[in-house]
């Protein structure tokens, strides 16, 4: 079975493993150099770039790790122009010499070499994917899309707010809350201006008042009262009879044209009684003056006849003006207890 082509991860792997192995019974068999495939000769005018790969180690001998890196180096500086020679498979008996290498393909002269990052190595034996070492720029030209990607995220991260937590129902503010504190606030309002305006008023009623009182105090204190003679009409709109109450409410004197000792007359009796000075009713349906304070009657004429009320009604001075009509005088009164009703000036003769 023909050897295949080993990559340099593979090498490093294999020297560790020989490492980890080494000082045992039987040591593995020393890699063995691939021969390279047959090359055309070069132009007569080109020179040969690369020298030819180390041969193995006689008998079998395996190599060590400084020499497997060198080895991965220089093919690394000449472009890979030669490869790495495979490790031959332990066989039962021992190995025969690995075959001489072929003179590596001649090139062009390479470029000098960039120094190697050794950690992009280490990372490369780690990885499963094992891509091979690199150089220190292309391991900062690698770094540099991660190092981006990375603050990026950083941002992203940086900007994303968590959500607000979500207000439970007791503690949104609702419209009938928010319109019975407007009301609450208008209440007070109202009731702090009413106040003020309740103030305000008693003290200009109270200011009123005095100023009222002040002017009252600079006229004379005298009784207002309807004149004392009045005219209350001809004779013939009073019939015989009759008590006319017209006069009763402004003047508070009865009409009256009645029978008194077998004499007929006008009269003007005065509206008191004379128990306790109440205002008697005239009582057409009984024909008599009514007091309603303690039941005093009074006949038409004006004679006392039941109740308390000790003498008769007064009469006031009546007689004809100079007009022709009926004229009563205020200013005089008449008792009948006293014998005046018999004084022409109290009646008027019909």
């Amino acid at each position: 079975m023909a050897d295949k082509k080993l990559s340099v991860a593979e090498i490093l792997a294999a020297a560790r493993k020989a490492d980890k192995t080494g000082g045992g019974a039987e040591a593995p068999a020393a890699p063995a150099v691939e021969a390279a495939a047959p090359v055309e000769k070069p132009a007569a005018s080109a020179k040969p770039t690369a020298a030819p790969a180390k041969k193995p180690a006689a008998g079998g001998a395996r190599l060590s790790v400084a020499e497997m890196m060198a080895m991965a180096r220089g093919q690394k500086a000449g472009g890979e122009a030669a490869a790495p020679a495979a490790p031959a498979k332990p066989a039962a008996k021992p190995a025969a010499p690995a075959a001489k290498a072929a003179p590596a393909k001649k090139e062009a002269p390479a470029a000098k070499a960039e120094p190697v990052d050794t950690q992009s190595i280490l990372s490369a034996a780690r990885k499963a994917t094992k891509p091979g070492p690199m150089t220190k720029a292309e391991a900062q030209a690698k770094a540099a899309p991660v190092a981006a990607d990375t603050k990026k995220a950083k941002a992203k991260e940086a900007i994303v707010v968590p959500p607000m937590p979500v207000k439970p129902d007791y503690a949104k503010p609702t419209a009938a809350k928010a319109t019975k504190q407007q009301v609450v606030e208008r209440r007070a309002f109202l009731f702090g201006m009413s106040a003020l305006a309740v103030g305000f008023s008693a003290l200009s009623a109270t200011a009123a008042a005095w100023t009222l009182g002040t002017v009252r105090f600079m006229f004379p204190n005298i009784l207002r009262e309807p004149p004392s003679r009045f005219s209350v009409g001809t004779t013939d709109k009073f019939p015989a009879g009759q008590v006319e109450e017209r006069f009763k409410a402004q003047f508070g004197v009865w009409i009256v044209n009645t029978e008194y000792n077998g004499q007929q007359q006008i009269v003007a009796l005065k509206s008191v009684c004379t128990h306790l000075g109440c205002t008697p009713n005239w009582l057409e349906a009984e024909q008599k003056f009514k007091c309603p304070c303690h039941g005093s009657g009074f006949y038409k004429d004006g004679i006392n006849f039941e109740g308390p009320a000790p003498r008769p009604l007064e009469r006031y001075a009546i007689g004809i003006g100079s007009d022709g009509s009926i004229e009563v005088d205020k200013s005089r009164t008449f008792q009948e207890e006293m014998g005046q009703w018999n004084d022409p000036a109290c009646f008027i003769p019909v």
